[in-house]
C-alpha cells in the first residue's frame, strides 16, 4: 500500500541531498524523500548523478516528494528508449552504435525534464541561484541549488554542472538544465553521447556520471561543523547469499558483452567499500535485483521500489541524530580507523569468549 506524503507536522529543518545514479529505479529516491519531507526535512543544496539528477532537477525546481511521486508513477519508461535495444537489433541501431556511439537518442529526457521545469519557471541554473548568493563566484558549490554530476570522456575528467560549463565557454547561469540532465543520464552505449564544443572548437563527448562519481557524498562538505546535515541516498543490490546469488551477465556475444558493460558500470558502485563518514549519513535503499535499464519497469516494481525507500528512510531516521554525528564525525576530533576499532572488537571478544571457554 502506497503512503502518499502528507504535510510534516516537525518544524522545517534544512538539509543537503545527495542521490545516487541507477537508471529507471530512480523512484526509490523518491520513497526515501517522502518520508525525509515528512520529518521536517527541506532541501537547500542538492546534487545528483543519472536518474539520480533526473530526480534532483525536479526536486531543486521545486516539486515535492508527493507531485514526484505523481511524476514517477505515471511515467513510462519506456518512451526513454523508444528504438529498439539489443534485444531487436536493426540496422538503424547499429549504424547509430557504430557512427554515434549510442542506441538511443536520449531526446526525451531533455524534452521531459524541459516540459515539467517549465511548468515550475525553470529553464535555467541562474533559474536556481540560491537567494542571499548571487554574489558568489560562479564555479562556487554552493551558490546554485542543483548541482548535476556528468562524465567528459574526451577530457577523461569528471563534470560538476553547471560550475564546470565555465571551461566550455559557456556562462554557468545560462546553462539549461534539462540539458545537464540529459548528460548525466546517457548511460554510455545505450544513448549517444552529448557532444559539447570547447573554446578551441574541438569537440567532448558527455556521457552519464555514474561513470566517474557516482555517489558524491561529500560534495558539499565544509570545514568544522556542518550548520545542516548531508543525506546520501544510495541504491543498493542484497547481499548475495546460498539461495539468492547476485545476477549473472551472460557474455557469449558483442551485443551481450556491450549489455554486460551497461549492466556493470551501473550496479558495481552498490557494492563498493562505503567509509563510516559516508555510510552513517546514507540511505541505503534495497532495489530487490531490479535492473537500471528496465525500461519495461511494471507497476508492481514500481510500487515495491518506492516502498523501499520509503521503508529504507524510516528505519534511518529511527536513530538519526544530528548532534551526534557532529560529535563523532565533524568535532575536530581524531577518528578511528575502521581496522583500529575492529581490532578492539576483536580484543573484546576475545575477553569475553576465553573464561567461557576455560570453563567448559
Amino acid at each position: 500500500m502506497l503512503h502518499p506524503v502528507q504535510p510534516g507536522n516537525n518544524q522545517s529543518q534544512f538539509a543537503d541531498a545527495v542521490l545516487e545514479g541507477g537508471g529507471v529505479r530512480g523512484i526509490a529516491h523518491v520513497g526515501a524523500l517522502s518520508v525525509a519531507e515528512e520529518k521536517g526535512y527541506r532541501w537547500r543544496n542538492i546534487a545528483g548523478t543519472s536518474a539520480g539528477a533526473f530526480v534532483a532537477a525536479l526536486m531543486a525546481a521545486d516539486y515535492s516528494a508527493g507531485e514526484l511521486y505523481t511524476i514517477m508513477s505515471s511515467l513510462d519508461f519506456r518512451r526513454f528508449a523508444k528504438d529498439r535495444g539489443f534485444n531487436w537489433f536493426f540496422l538503424r541501431e547499429a549504424f547509430n552504435l557504430l557512427t554515434r556511439c549510442g542506441i538511443h537518442s536520449g531526446s526525451y529526457i531533455e524534452e521531459f525534464m524541459s516540459e515539467h521545469l517549465q511548468a515550475k519557471k525553470k529553464s535555467k541554473f541562474g533559474d536556481l541561484v540560491i537567494p542571499g548568493r548571487e554574489n558568489e563566484p560562479k564555479d562556487s558549490r554552493f551558490r546554485y541549488r542543483l548541482t548535476v554530476i556528468a562524465s567528459d570522456i574526451t577530457s577523461g575528467s569528471m563534470l560538476r554542472l553547471p560550475q564546470d560549463a565555465l571551461q566550455y565557454g559557456i556562462d554557468p547561469d545560462d546553462l539549461n538544465i534539462a540539458l545537464a540532465v540529459r548528460m548525466s543520464a546517457s548511460i554510455p552505449f545505450f544513448f549517444i553521447p552529448v557532444n559539447q564544443q570547447n573554446q578551441d572548437g574541438t569537440n567532448s563527448r558527455i556521457v552519464d556520471g555514474g561513470l566517474l562519481s557516482n555517489f558524491p557524498v561529500s560534495l558539499f562538505d565544509v570545514p568544522g561543523e556542518p550548520r545542516h546535515p548531508t543525506f546520501g541516498f544510495h541504491l543498493v543490490d542484497s547481499l548475495p547469499t546460498s539461495t539468492n546469488a547476485w545476477p549473472v551477465n551472460p557474455t557469449g556475444n558483442v551485443l551481450q558483452v556491450g549489455q554486460a558493460l551497461l549492466n556493470t558500470m551501473l550496479t558495481a558502485h552498490d557494492r563498493l567499500y562505503m567509509d563510516d563518514h559516508t555510510f552513517v549519513r546514507t540511505i541505503v535503499i534495497p532495489v530487490n535485483g531490479i535492473s537500471g535499464t528496465s525500461f519495461n519497469l511494471s507497476k508492481e516494481q514500481t510500487d515495491l521500489l518506492y516502498q523501499n525507500g520509503r521503508t529504507a528512510a524510516e528505519q534511518f531516521f529511527s536513530t538519526w541524530d544530528f548532534e551526534a554525528y557532529k560529535s563523532a564525525y565533524r568535532s575536530g576530533l581524531p577518528e578511528k580507523g575502521r581496522r583500529e576499532r575492529l581490532h578492539e572488537q576483536m580484543r573484546q571478544i576475545k575477553r569475553m569468549t576465553k573464561p567461557l571457554a576455560q570453563a567448559s
